[in-house]
């Protein structure tokens, strides 16, 4: 057995059964792909893959447990990679952080700064996505860790650090009508055309909850994934909108008006999400504790290994 058999059969699988595609990302040919999976298969004494002619149809029973072994084994070998990477060069490398526009925008970039000052040698990067985008991102080891702050049901499978609670607000032009309200209701939103974030309705959202516990249907106009996007069609007057408090900068946001809505929607927690095996560099563990100082190496260390902690945010 060979890893180069446990990677081919990786990319087949994330290329849909597609072969040729596969040997394009692999820069191989078709027929050594195929070949190299039917010696695994011999070897095992299984059939991984049902084909039809020369095409791969299916993956078969046995195929998806060894699938899924196959993967634990390469991810195994990449953490061996990277402790030999952080002993022998340990401030320097990359780090790539899979979050929302919200966050990237409004709560990292003071962190972002000062760790960039403490490894100069690190490349950062930032993936922004929605929350199934970042949470696939970190399943995959396309990004060490995720910060994500909505649709826990996408990070099945990962070690969740809680990190802070957030509410939100409702952004208006100045001048509108919500503002000579006596006090801000689900009710008095729903009057009004609603431009929010893609998930806001989805899920378990609190936004979906509180609206949905009244009985109340707002009438969306526009959804984004991107504060600064919701702002700018409030600003222009398409409707009102309801978004993070953090992304409110009175400021910039010289055009609106805010209105605290934390006393209509259930809190919402920042959590830091990352593979329960993976190996993470020293300075990875710098980050987390820039970004969240409650969440120690040890912590997070326990975490992951199942042990557990809890404290109060």
């Amino acid at each position: 057995m060979k890893l180069q058999q446990l990677r081919y059969l990786r990319e087949v699988a994330k290329s849909g059964l597609n072969l040729s595609a596969a040997a394009e990302v692999l820069h191989t040919s078709q027929p050594g792909i195929s070949k190299q999976i039917r010696q695994l298969e011999d070897e095992l004494g299984v059939q991984i893959l049902v084909r039809h002619g020369k095409r791969v149809v299916e993956i078969t029973e046995p195929g998806k447990l060894i699938l899924n072994i196959a993967e634990r084994m390469l991810k195994d070998v990449e953490n061996l990679k990277q402790v030999a990477r952080e002993y022998s060069s340990e401030d320097t490398g990359a780090l790539v952080i899979a979050t929302t526009h919200t966050q990237a925008r409004y709560a990292l970039p003071s962190v972002v700064n000062r760790f960039t000052r403490r490894y100069p040698k690190v490349r950062l990067s930032l993936r922004q996505g929605s929350p199934q985008q970042i949470a696939e991102l970190v399943k995959t080891g396309e990004a060490d860790i995720a910060i994500e702050t909505e649709a826990e049901e996408f990070y099945e499978g990962l070690v969740l650090l809680p990190c802070y609670q957030w509410n939100r607000c409702v952004i208006t032009p100045p001048g509108h009508p919500l503002l000579n309200e006596r006090q801000l209701t689900l009710e008095g939103i729903a009057r009004h055309p609603l431009i929010t974030y893609d998930f806001a309705f989805t899920g378990s959202s609190p936004i979906k909850r509180a609206f949905d516990t009244k009985g109340i249907t707002p009438n969306v106009v526009l959804t984004a994934i991107d504060s600064d996007v919701i702002k700018a069609y409030v600003e222009m007057g398409l409707g009102v909108g309801i978004l993070a408090k953090m992304a409110y900068d009175p400021a910039r946001d010289l055009g609106l008006a805010l209105l605290d809505a934390s006393h209509l929607f259930e809190p919402s927690t920042a959590r830091i999400a990352i593979r329960r095996n993976a190996y993470l560099r020293g300075y990875v563990y710098e980050f987390i504790e820039l970004f969240a100082p409650h969440l120690k190496r040890a912590v997070v260390e326990a975490t992951q290994r199942g042990e557990g902690t809890s404290y109060e945010l």
